[in-house]
């Protein structure tokens, strides 16, 4: 289904989320006080318009109300940040997403109404740490403070194994929710599939759960 965002704030984020929201079909306003930076997204967004938005008649102008999402990705100016948050929401648009530099503009972004409250930057350093930390880890996403979505390498301890001998929910908590081996792709596995040495295995659970399943067969 196609949508329609306004972007404000056109720096690295904002113009990568610009090129992949029109890469997937959908409609983009894209909106920077920088002419320099507008011009480079101006052959690929829907519309580029170089505009100061934290002026509210300049919102109104744009017709921002009229987006059912807006994303606030102004990077180093807080101020401009906040501003255009709070203009957006009292143009009584649905949803604003804003990007946050640190913790308390971040509590700030969430006090004036901003329905998401993103940090890119935070985000990144974690999962990288995290990748950084393990040799099976692929990749990590938090879901939410308790649960944590991760594809690992399968390891050599694991090989030929079933589900159902591994146990993994019982002794860690955490649960396989599917298993790839090179492209096929096992949705929901039962406890009769086997792993193998270099499957991916896609794992839900908390952080503590999933590390100590590495550790154990890390370990010679």
């Amino acid at each position: 289904m196609k949508k329609q965002f306004i972007v404000i704030g056109l720096g690295r984020f904002g113009s990568s989320l610009t090129r992949t929201l029109i890469e997937n079909g959908h409609e983009v306003l894209a909106v920077d006080k920088s002419e320099q930076l507008v011009q480079e997204l101006a052959s690929i967004a829907t519309h580029t318009l170089q505009a100061d938005c934290t002026d509210e008649q300049v919102l109104r102008e744009l017709g921002a109300g009229n987006f059912t999402h807006a994303i606030v990705a102004i990077g180093e100016d807080l101020q401009a940040s906040i501003l255009t948050t709070l203009l957006l929401k009292e143009l009584k648009v649905p949803k604003v997403t804003a990007k946050a530099r640190n913790e308390m503009h971040g509590k700030v972004l969430q006090k004036i109404g901003a329905d998401t409250v993103i940090y890119p930057e935070r985000d990144m350093g974690i999962r990288l740490g995290n990748q950084l930390s393990s040799d099976n880890l692929i990749d990590y996403i938090e879901l939410s403070p308790d649960y944590n979505l991760a594809e690992i390498l399968a390891p050599p301890a694991m090989n030929g194994l079933s589900l159902k001998s591994l146990n993994i929910r019982a002794r860690y908590g955490c649960t396989i929710m599917a298993i790839k081996t090179g492209k096929e792709i096992n949705i929901s596995p039962n406890a009769d599939d086997v792993i193998h040495t270099g499957d991916i295995l896609l794992i839900i659970g908390s952080n503590d759960e999933i590390r100590d399943l590495e550790n154990d067969y890390e370990r010679p």
